[in-house]
């Protein structure tokens, strides 16, 4: 963790120069700072802009959703060559090792939200002003958040309550078991629940219903099915979200942060940055990295072609359903339809994750694979319906209900009520998880879904059993440990 450390210490330090979202959001600011963090946290303000570098971290998370997707069996990993971005191919052939940069930019980035939260929560009884609460629940909401991101992608990892990791920490501090984790973010998310209110005081911000929705995800990743359905079923009927009625808008820059978005990163087309400071982006980097290879044609920009959707993918969808030609884009029927042209990439499958394309008209700043404004929709109001109905389900608790809320999701996917979901037990389960794949296609949850449900060995080509649920601690981390802490098995 030393590497880690050093950065993250002095980025914390001086607060970093950056600004962190999309205009118009609380987090569109850039604080400017050359400071000593322990004498920091004298007035609202410096609370303020400290959850203001903690927002940050978000838009690094482009890379989860990307690696959570070409890990999965919904895309390949793309790209120019099968030397273009190493560590997205191996990741795709489940061959990814210690040394991978990509899943080390993950623990780094991650590691560097939970760092920004705990700065704040070190501090948290410094000064007293009107609202304190509110930025506290707010940065244990983020700490949640991203600590949810490093279990679910690396197993047990090192915790220090609500203090920053300094020197030498990774050395002494061990990895704590996955149950402490997860008992961490339970934490978290209860106190968010109780302090943040159902509408955010700035777009972008969190809010009592993201806490709920992401405490029920905390849940179902445990199998807590009674205690998932409990809190996720009150976060449906306190009314606070609805599907938007037509699925083809939901992923447009101009329907963004709508009824049905429980809680979204949010990205600009301010700032751009460069291939050595990806993460310095203001825009959506994954955007551009899905873009489609030397395209020139009508609606979207071209891109690098890389995540590229497969044709299984593409099958899964039945006839009628709405949602294939919104998640997919099939760019051999576009490109005939509308006078378009392409190049071919490395595994190229004729497939484009339209979700998550760059769209023309954009006002990027710089280059515009590194700058796209295009929200992430990290959790959305159809997905807290399926993670109920899962739940309800998988708990023996309710099938009807559980029907009930998968069936809302199928009903805006055809139109009608002609493809509703009638049986029960086991079969309602293998629906539900099937509707989740067909729903969040492209949006990165795929290849936890199988993980989690036993499912990931027979879906993934060259999964292994027993190591490949959850992904390598990065070599450095494990050297600068000095033997404290332990690779994860198989790696």
């Amino acid at each position: 963790m030393k590497k880690y450390i050093v950065k993250i210490s002095i980025a914390i330090l001086l607060l970093v120069t950056i600004s962190t979202s999309c205009t118009d959001s609380f987090v569109d600011r850039t604080p400017v700072y050359s400071i000593d963090s322990e004498n920091y946290f004298n007035s609202e303000d410096d609370y303020n802009n400290a959850l203001i570098a903690a927002y940050d971290l978000l838009q690094a998370s482009y890379v989860n959703v990307l690696m959570g997707e070409i890990a999965s069996d919904n895309t390949l990993s793309g790209g120019e060559s099968a030397t273009d971005v190493p560590g997205f191919q191996s990741v795709d052939e489940m061959s990814h090792a210690p040394d991978n940069s990509n899943i080390k930019d993950l623990w780094n980035w991650m590691f560097a939200g939970v760092q920004r939260a705990n700065y704040i929560l070190e501090f948290k009884d410094k000064t007293n002003f009107e609202g304190k609460t509110q930025i506290i629940a707010e940065a244990r909401f983020l700490r949640a958040y991203y600590q949810f991101e490093l279990v679910k992608w690396f197993g047990a990892i090192p915790m220090k309550g609500d203090a920053r990791f300094k020197l030498g920490d990774e050395k002494t501090i061990p990895r704590s078991p996955v149950p402490d984790v997860y008992a961490s973010i339970e934490s978290d998310l209860l106190y968010a629940i109780d302090n943040l209110n159902a509408v955010a005081p700035q777009t972008g911000r969190a809010t009592k219903g993201a806490a709920q929705a992401l405490l029920g995800k905390a849940y179902l990743y445990q199998n807590k099915f009674v205690e998932a359905s409990t809190v996720l079923d009150q976060l449906i009927t306190s009314g606070s979200y609805s599907l938007v009625s037509n699925y083809n808008t939901i992923f447009e820059n101009n329907n963004e942060n709508n009824s049905e978005s429980v809680f979204e990163v949010q990205y600009s087309d301010g700032e751009g940055a460069g291939f050595g400071c990806l993460q310095c982006s203001e825009g959506n980097v994954a955007v551009g990295f899905n873009g489609i290879r030397n395209y020139a044609g009508p609606l979207f920009d071209s891109g690098f072609s890389f995540n590229v959707p497969t044709q299984e993918a593409y099958d899964a969808y039945e006839v009628g359903d709405n949602r294939r030609d919104v998640a997919i884009l099939n760019i051999v029927t576009f490109a005939a339809a509308n006078n378009a042209t392409y190049g071919t990439g490395y595994k190229h499958t004729g497939f484009f994750n339209r979700k998550y394309l760059p769209r023309q008209g954009d006002a990027n700043i710089g280059d515009q694979n590194l700058t796209n404004p295009n929200n992430y929709r990290a959790i959305r109001y159809a997905d807290v319906l399926l993670m109920a109905a899962e739940a309800l389900n998988r708990g023996g608790i309710n099938d009807d209900k559980a029907k009930m809320y998968l069936n809302l999701v199928r009903s805006r996917a055809f139109g009608d009520s002609n493809h509703i979901i009638s049986a029960s037990g086991p079969a309602l389960t293998d629906f539900i998880l099937a509707e989740r794949r067909l729903e969040l296609m492209g949006e990165g949850h795929r290849f936890f879904d199988l993980v989690r449900t036993g499912k990931a060995a027979q879906a993934i080509t060259g999964f292994t059993v027993d190591k490949n649920e959850v992904f390598p601690i990065p070599f450095d981390e494990i050297q600068f440990s000095n033997g404290n802490w332990q690779q994860n098995i198989g790696y």
